[in-house]
């Protein structure tokens, strides 16, 4: 007899673990963190996701990277599908410390639904191929600006609450000044010293993330444009064009009428 004990083969740890979860309309994800970088992913339907860093919306062409450790909350608009990814901590530092929307090209957007499938199905052979290979992709998507940053500053954060809420879509910025008892210069500063952007584009992404969730709850254009400030549809459509890439239009097929290749997948 052999003076060696055989040694159990090992068993593959993949850097990826893939899960799918279906929520209702409205539902609240109360605040929490993970031990290891996430990927939020909305196959259909659209989230608002909250952490320290600001608030980001997660339609479906986009993701959510979660570094580790960040505390986040997550509130659905209308019926969302979310597919995650959990990533360990090697493949978690390829991505950074601080938040942010990547977009999902069609094969991303594949694979991703494909290794929640391979990982459901327990199928390793699969799960070992499409680990390496989503990881490839997600280095090489396009990083969006779909973020809308919170203020510290007391006057600042009344002001962005009234818009988040809203409850002042037309109020000037010299009307808001009054409002919290600032002047409209100091309000002008303090977007740009706090939030790194002006008042004028981040109250655009506010009104985007409000014309997001009605787009996916199947609002009709022409609302969704005059509730989010614009006299037209084509100044509206030119707007969320120039920031996501596509036309309302487009969108609104992709979100209400995910395609038919994609509809086996989990």
């Amino acid at each position: 007899m052999s003076r060696f004990r055989q040694q159990p083969p090992r068993v593959k740890v993949w850097p990826i673990t893939a899960l799918a979860k279906d929520y209702p309309r409205g539902w609240h994800v109360p605040k929490h963190r993970h031990r290891r970088g996430q990927l939020i992913y909305a196959k259909s339907g659209v989230m608002h996701v909250t952490t320290r860093e600001g608030i980001w919306i997660v339609p479906p062409q986009r993701s959510l990277w979660m570094p580790l450790g960040m505390e986040h909350e997550i509130h659905m608009e209308g019926q969302v599908a979310v597919r995650m990814l959990y990533l360990d901590r090697l493949s978690s530092a390829l991505f950074g410390s601080h938040c942010k929307v990547l977009a999902i090209s069609g094969l991303l957007r594949e694979l991703i639904l494909s290794a929640v499938q391979a990982y459901a199905e327990k199928h390793r052979e699969r799960m070992t191929i499409l680990a390496p290979l989503l990881l490839h992709e997600l280095q090489e998507a396009n990083e969006e600006s779909l973020h809308i940053p919170v203020p510290s500053d007391p006057r600042l954060k009344n002001v962005c609450q009234r818009l988040l809420a809203g409850t002042s879509r037309v109020e000037t910025l010299d009307q808001l000044a009054a409002h919290v008892g600032a002047s409209s210069r100091t309000l002008a500063r303090l977007f740009e010293s706090e939030l790194q952007m002006s008042f004028v584009h981040w109250r655009q992404h506010v009104r985007l993330a409000r014309a997001l969730s009605q787009i996916s709850q199947g609002h009709a254009i022409k609302m969704v444009a005059r509730d989010a400030g614009y006299a037209s549809c084509s100044a509206f459509s030119s707007m969320f064009h120039r920031v996501l890439g596509v036309t309302p239009t487009h969108y609104m097929k992709q979100v209400i009428e995910p395609s038919v290749v994609s509809s086996r997948s989990p």
